[in-house]
């Protein structure tokens, strides 16, 4: 079977056709403004791409069935051709449900934040339990080297995404598979374009838990979070172990840093991870790691030792290098509330005199609209500095929002603008960690050649 997927450089939907090709499919697909590490890995794969959306490459692929994935909306010319030519067409998850997760035993982690890096650990301590199980991840886990694959049965291990399905499919991503195993990491407001307010996150969120089997199901679920309660108490079938402060699963003796720590299951002591991650955030998502793993048959202590060998996410504090003493990181973090624990933890690690200078692109949908405007001054208060690249489609007065910074902020227009600024704040000794869910036009290789260069 031929699959032509349109959008397919999305971290779900790259996942996807890897999945595919390794299924024996033919894959070909199409995306504008592509950049790795998704394009890369595609290519690496032997996935013919095709740059932007023009319906000529319909009749070009002649694909058996097109896999729409969310970034496409009606009125664009390629959907408007799919549909008036009565092409066969799915979603990105409903595909992935029938052809790989149907007879399996998926693993849906869900939740605002921590999606990535907390499948990434499960899969990696299911896969040095010797389960060899199969995952779709929105990020590469450094233990594997690409996003997704198949595995071998039953274990499946799905990022769980609550952002919508396709444009003929508003339901989220997560209600599709169905988990035997799923956890709810937290829940917080966000992707403000499709969702009016945090209640109609919750009843997605709620939705997904209708779908876990009672009998041979469980729900590992943040126990701190007020919305997840609330979303549980509209009803809840399946058995529950919460972790975190007050839950079944807690951690002790945890370093400043979050490098290392105590396990702990009712209050008893099962072991200790000492590994390179950072922060109270990462500390939180092993926990949730290690009891999702357990329900699938794989001993805490086991897993313990297994996150003491685990290398992280690509993009997820990622060192990109280092030049005239400056260490550049690379992290996703876009909401206020990951920026603000992702700088915790990265100042948590730097010894004192070390300065952070923070290089941040407002880029999600929810940043454009304003939504966090308020907030966004607030969560940078673990920086010293911080140099904002405001770009043309942002729809509000950053500057207004970030006087309160007065002169710890810089704002930029351009890429280049926004290198200079950075490299004329910092100095031998410093971080600079560059936050944005996109490409942010290369802009790490960008600083390390300026830095390099004097």
């Amino acid at each position: 079977m031929h699959l032509h997927i349109l959008g397919i450089c999305g971290t779900f939907m790259a996942g996807v056709a890897l999945l595919a090709r390794e299924a024996g499919h033919t894959v070909s697909g199409c995306d504008a403004n592509v950049y790795p590490p998704m394009s890369t890995q595609l290519e690496a794969a032997g996935i013919r791409l095709t740059e932007g959306f023009d319906p000529a490459q319909l009749d070009l692929a002649a694909p058996d069935v097109v896999v729409v994935g969310n970034v496409m909306r009606r009125g664009l010319p390629i959907v408007e051709t799919l549909l008036d030519r009565g092409l066969p067409y799915t979603s990105g998850p409903q595909w992935l449900a029938e052809h790989i997760l149907h007879g399996r035993w998926p693993l849906a982690v869900a939740g605002t934040h921590g999606k990535t890096t907390t499948s990434s650990m499960l899969a990696w301590i299911l896969e040095d339990a010797g389960l060899a199980p199969g995952f779709l991840i929105g990020g590469i886990p450094a233990n594997f080297g690409v996003s997704a694959r198949l595995g071998s049965a039953p274990f499946f291990v799905v990022e769980a995404d609550e952002y919508d399905t396709a444009f003929f499919d508003k339901r989220s991503k997560f209600v599709h598979y169905r988990p035997h195993t799923a956890v709810l990491n937290n829940l917080e407001y966000d992707h403000a374009d499709i969702f009016p307010d945090i209640a109609a996150i919750q009843r997605q969120f709620h939705h997904l838990v209708r779908t876990v089997p009672g009998g041979c199901g469980r729900l590992v679920v943040e126990a701190g979070s007020a919305a997840l309660g609330e979303t549980l108490a509209m009803g809840c079938w399946t058995p529950v172990e919460r972790f975190g402060p007050g839950g079944d699963w807690t951690a002790a003796k945890v370093a400043a840093d979050g490098s290392a720590f105590d396990v702990q299951l009712a209050g008893e002591r099962l072991g200790r991870v000492e590994w390179p991650l950072l922060g109270a955030h990462n500390v939180a998502n092993a926990l949730a790691a290690i009891a999702a793993a357990r329900h699938a048959g794989v001993r805490p202590q086991d897993a313990i030792a297994a996150l003491g060998r685990f290398r992280g996410v690509a993009r997820r504090m990622e060192l990109r290098g280092e030049a005239a003493g400056v260490r550049v990181y690379d992290d996703f973090a876009h909401h206020p509330s990951a920026i603000a624990t992702t700088l915790a933890g990265l100042r948590a690690s730097l010894d004192a005199g070390r300065r952070i200078v923070a290089v941040l692109e407002p880029r999600s949908n929810t940043m454009k609209l304003g939504v966090f405007k308020d907030a966004l001054a607030g969560s940078l208060a673990a920086a010293d500095a911080a140099v904002f690249h405001a770009a043309p489609d942002l729809g509000w007065d950053l500057a207004a929002s970030v006087a309160s910074m007065g002169s710890r902020a810089s704002i930029a227009t351009t890429i280049d603008a926004t290198v200079a600024a950075a490299v004329a704040r910092v100095q031998p000794g410093d971080v600079l960690l560059v936050m944005s869910n996109g490409g942010f036009g290369g802009i790490h290789g960008r600083l390390l050649a300026a830095l390099a260069g004097g």
